[in-house]
């Protein structure tokens, strides 16, 4: 049976029942205001915006982007799993986030560092006043980034995961050489499949690299009121707990996930 390159990003890159359980719980915090409303941007193949609609009948969800491919499989895939009422509130349409939507929501996501998407200051800027132009007045711009030293120099590592109706499965995340002038990396993801088989390049990025006070001071210019970084936690051996709690320092970790939250008005 062939096996998705799409699939196979959902089982060993996301995490969506986490980010839609846990990440609203901050919109709430931030604004005084319970979210309803979700717009995925970069959605891929939607998977989150699946999962905040099944997780409440009275949540409503649009996906975003631009690649047709994607938007097909997460259109002839995902959301047929879902049962015919959740179906009905859930929209997938191909269009850039540079532009506001006419929908107002209460927060927005863009996930898996697509914000590396935009090499240029003003390209930020413009999708975060589009972003902030397609929120309710107390609404959240949730923006999930990496970085590090590790995160910028070249390596490959690989990891196992179990596909169902295909067996175990290598993923292979490659990093090129960053450019410090720039700003820029390129990185790529493989996939090793049962009995020889390979998947070279199944997904391939162009990203400029925004440090979290870069991405702080366009969220400003683009007109939030406010910005939080969501930091994430260390045990008492130095290992990340998957806890991230709201901090204005932090240390010097070889490599870091983080959410920077964009608030329109804050509570």
């Amino acid at each position: 049976m062939a096996v998705s390159k799409h699939l196979l990003y959902e089982l060993s890159v996301q995490s969506p029942k986490w980010q839609v359980d846990y990440l609203p719980q901050f919109h709430k915090w931030l604004t005084g205001r319970t979210a309803m409303t979700f717009r995925e941007d970069f959605c891929g193949t939607a998977k989150i915006a699946c999962e905040w609609v099944k997780s409440s009948p009275r949540r409503k969800a649009l996906g975003l982007d631009l690649d047709r491919e994607v938007l097909e499989y997460a259109g002839g895939v995902n959301r047929p799993a879902l049962a015919p009422k959740v179906q009905k509130r859930l929209s997938l349409r191909r269009a850039d986030v540079r532009t506001p939507t006419r929908e107002k929501f209460d927060w927005i996501g863009a996930f898996n560092y697509s914000v590396f998407e935009f090499h240029e200051r003003r390209e930020l800027i413009r999708y975060f006043r589009a972003a902030h132009a397609s929120l309710n007045t107390k609404g959240t711009l949730f923006l999930e980034i990496a970085g590090g030293d590790a995160f910028l120099a070249p390596s490959i590592e690989e990891r196992r995961i179990k596909v169902p109706g295909a067996g175990m499965v290598t993923q292979a995340w490659e990093q090129q050489q960053y450019d410090p002038i720039t700003g820029r990396n390129d990185y790529s993801i493989h996939f090793k499949l049962p009995r020889g088989k390979t998947m070279s390049d199944a997904f391939v990025y162009h990203w400029r690299v925004w440090s979290i006070p870069e991405i702080r001071d366009a969220l400003a210019a683009a007109g939030f009121k406010k910005s939080v970084v969501l930091w994430e936690q260390e045990d008492g051996k130095g290992k990340p707990t998957g806890e991230y709690l709201p901090a204005e320092n932090a240390g010097h970790p070889d490599f870091y996930v983080a959410y920077v939250v964009g608030v329109k008005a804050p509570n």
